[in-house]
């Protein structure tokens, strides 16, 4: 009698055992799970300039990231080496995975537009940045937590079959949205959003002077 109740007891404890063994185990599984989910989808933005430092938080973008995001998609979306009838749908297509659909139907229709009047035939297209006036704290505004407006000043230089036809100074105010599509796509997680304010304005050689001499805080 007093053996059977220790076998009870000692199968007992060893069913105890393995309820908590495989308890232990399911825990570590879906730990396993949750850490190896968050490696992949963690997304670092590190700032362009980090000599004094920086404290970086997933999924965070500051305001350079920003900046250089939109400057560096845009030149590539406006830059047309050999003919602007190819190259303007071929660059669209490139960068389209950094486009929201709003502002890749909007090309597509200005693509469409410029076609059909033969703007674009024999056409090429240089742009750069405008010497001095890079980025700056007062050159994107946080409209909340997942859009900015950038201002962009941009020089473009247009020649059709060698004789320029375009030489003029643009400031460009770009939306920018947190965009959040396959990281191998898209490892920025950000997109081109169209225009905002009131569009692309000419600048001239005045605005520039007087961008030089206006105090930091204050939007171009």
């Amino acid at each position: 009698m007093r053996y059977n109740d220790l076998n009870s007891s000692l199968q007992s404890h060893v069913i105890t055992l393995r309820i908590i063994i495989a308890a232990l185990l399911l825990i570590n599984i879906l730990l396993w799970i949750g850490w190896n989910n968050a490696r992949n989808d963690i997304r670092v933005h590190i700032p362009p300039d980090i000599r004094s430092g920086a404290v970086l938080k997933p999924n965070e973008v500051s305001p350079p990231n920003v900046y250089a995001f939109a400057s560096y998609i845009f030149q590539q979306l406006n830059r047309w080496e050999t003919n602007g009838e190819e190259d303007y749908g071929r660059q669209i297509f490139r960068v389209s995975p950094y486009l929201t659909a709003r502002y890749l139907d909007y090309l597509k229709n200005d693509l469409d537009v410029r076609g059909k009047h033969g703007e674009l035939s024999g056409r090429t297209r240089i742009i750069q940045p405008i010497p001095g006036q890079g980025y700056e704290e007062r050159r994107v505004d946080v409209l909340d937590a997942n859009t900015w407006l950038v201002w962009l000043d941009f020089h473009i230089q247009e020649f059709v079959r060698g004789m320029e036809v375009k030489n003029i100074k643009i400031r460009y105010p770009i939306r920018v949205v947190r965009f959040n599509v396959d990281p191998e796509r898209n490892p920025w997680g950000l997109a081109l959003d169209g225009f905002g304010g009131d569009g692309p304005r000419r600048l001239t050689d005045a605005d520039l002077q007087t961008d030089s001499n206006t105090a930091t805080g204050k939007k171009p």
